[in-house]
């Protein structure tokens, strides 16, 4: 017998002979359903959980699956005193981890990959996952991330894998699928996906961007019923191609912004043809969140909270979450970090280290 049912008969043993017999009922119903709705606020095995570890403006994006498996995706600035390198091993030590077992980073500019060596002195780990070489050898910094990232991989004899559009990343306890690489996009819509995408008629065409964002590694991640998007810093000309004339995409529930919400990327076709339930803005406070893009996403058809790492000065008064949808407010460096805890049935919740509270999301 379960506990719920063998709670449900012990009250009815204490109460039966002081009470009517229209009390107990109306008693024993209160607490039959009191009991099944704990029961059914409890989600069945562990969460999927996903750290975005405030790295002032680059990204750091952490999964750790039920079994203890781990993905990073990015690992923020060099410098700094090791700040970024820290904050990651802080969230993977929340998170019971002594190593981390696949860095995935999305591409070569210094605030995505430019931590890896300051990182990886600090916390084995078991693969880089990448896109190939660098194509932005004209920028000093990035062709020093991409000499740098070189010299970690091939002096450390550390794993690399190098991964193409359609991979599935070797990631037990999710599917991690490869929808952009080195400039290359999914051909062929997703499971769910292929409608017309009637956004596309309306939004902007700009001009191929030839920087190492256009090459930016993007992933769907599913976990259960819940689809997460991460397109690293991937640019709008590249986001029409994978979503107009036709969805290739297909929905999300989570969507981590994109560009740190800067209005390079993130059109007005893709949050359309995504349409998720919420995002998260892995902004600093004075890089990303252009007002143009928190419009677009804020907007978005299915919208139900934007949440963000810092309060974005650019946005200003009018174009920045409420407070207690943003880790770091304006003032002092603090270091705050947002954590999505990921359900198989569909909900999830999202926990704010500033504010210690956590929203639940009913599955869908």
């Amino acid at each position: 017998m379960s506990r719920r049912f063998s709670d449900f008969f012990l009250l009815q043993r204490v109460v039966r002979p002081l009470l009517s017999c229209a009390a107990v009922v109306a008693i024993l119903g209160i607490a039959f359903f009191a009991l099944a709705e704990s029961s059914q606020a409890v989600r069945p095995g562990k969460p999927l959980e996903i750290y975005s570890v405030d790295v002032e403006g680059g990204q750091a994006t952490l999964f750790v699956t039920p079994e203890g498996q781990s993905l990073l995706i990015d690992t923020g600035w060099p410098g700094n005193a090791g700040r970024d390198a820290d904050r990651i091993v802080a969230a993977a030590k929340k998170a019971g981890l002594s190593k981390i077992d696949f860095v995935l980073l999305t591409h070569y500019h210094t605030d995505h990959a430019g931590g890896a060596p300051q990182l990886f002195a600090k916390i084995p780990v078991g693969a880089f996952i990448d896109h190939g070489a660098n194509r932005e050898p004209g920028d000093a910094q990035t062709e020093q991330s991409w000499e740098d990232y070189q010299k970690l991989v091939s002096n450390q004899g550390v794993k690399r894998i190098i991964v193409k559009v359609g991979d599935i990343l070797p990631i037990p306890g999710l599917r991690a699928e490869v929808v952009s690489s080195d400039g290359d996009l999914l051909q062929k819509p997703l499971p769910g996906a292929g409608a017309p995408n009637f956004a596309c008629s309306t939004t902007e065409r700009r001009p191929a961007d030839q920087t190492e964002n256009a090459r930016s590694l993007g992933t769907i991640i599913t976990f259960g019923k819940v689809r997460i998007l991460d397109l690293g810093d991937l640019t709008w000309d590249k986001e029409i191609e994978l979503v107009c004339p036709i969805n290739k995409l297909g929905p999300v529930d989570v969507f981590i912004v994109s560009h740190h919400g800067w209005s390079q990327s993130n059109s007005p076709a893709l949050l359309a043809a995504i349409s998720p339930r919420i995002a998260v803005m892995d902004n600093g406070a004075d890089k990303g969140g252009s007002p143009s893009a928190w419009d677009t996403i804020k907007n978005s058809p299915k919208l139900e909270d934007l949440w963000q790492l810092h309060f974005s000065n650019e946005g200003g008064a009018t174009h920045n979450s409420g407070e207690s949808f943003i880790a770091n407010l304006a003032g002092p460096d603090a270091g705050n970090y947002l954590k999505l805890s990921v359900g198989e049935d569909g909900s999830f919740e999202l926990y704010n280290s500033r504010t210690q509270a956590t929203k639940h999301y009913t599955a869908k």
